[in-house]
């Protein structure tokens, strides 16, 4: 069986609100609903979120598929980027190139992409050790973190050219018995399920 890592679509950004707090975007929260739709949706047994507004409400959306209930978790959440504080686009884009550039060491007093990492694997893993392998789980959280552990679980070094396409709101399937990758970043609307 599988587990997916399923990051949240577009935002409502607001330079006044701390960046845990934004909510999906009128768009996000179509997109979650539609991928809510999928058969895919219908099938999770178990949807685990960071404990961020946005990843809550895409969570939220995608468990009323199945009927489930969203469990929060520690260690899901996105790097920690409260040091700087909101970042226009065009500066964040540098900031984030640097972050995963240099990933033992800190830009400007955000979270090392090392530690990060080290802390969403953990954050999974402690998860799945609990978990039955033969029930569809997914993960959501947050493009920054996915792509840390879609390093890790790849065997490759940490890289932004393993980063989720633009406007997150996307995911990617791994299995659970072994933790290989079984599909590359696909859009929550367009995924056809598990082959």
């Amino acid at each position: 069986m599988f587990g997916l890592y399923i990051t949240h679509p577009q935002v409502k950004i607001d330079p006044d609100v701390p960046v845990p707090k934004w909510g999906l975007s009128d768009l996000g929260a179509a997109r979650a609903r539609e991928a809510a739709e999928r058969a895919w949706a219908r099938q999770l047994r178990r949807i685990i979120s960071s404990d961020e507004t946005k990843a809550i409400e895409t969570a939220r959306m995608l468990a009323s598929a199945p009927g489930i209930a969203v469990e929060i978790t520690a260690g899901m959440h996105e790097n920690d980027r409260s040091a700087t504080g909101f970042l226009p686009p065009p500066e964040f884009e540098k900031a984030a190139d640097w972050f995963f550039a240099n990933p033992e060491n800190s830009f400007r007093g955000w979270e090392r992409a090392g530690a990060a990492q080290r802390r969403i694997v953990s954050a999974v893993e402690s998860v799945l050790a609990g978990h039955d392998a033969s029930q569809p789980i997914a993960f959501i959280g947050h493009g920054g973190v996915g792509t840390l552990l879609k390093c890790h679980l790849e065997g490759r070094p940490i890289g932004r050219d393993r980063d989720q396409p633009a406007g997150g709101g996307n995911l990617y399937c791994f299995s659970l018995a072994d933790r290989r990758l079984s599909c590359e970043w696909t859009a929550i609307e367009a995924w056809q399920g598990w082959m």
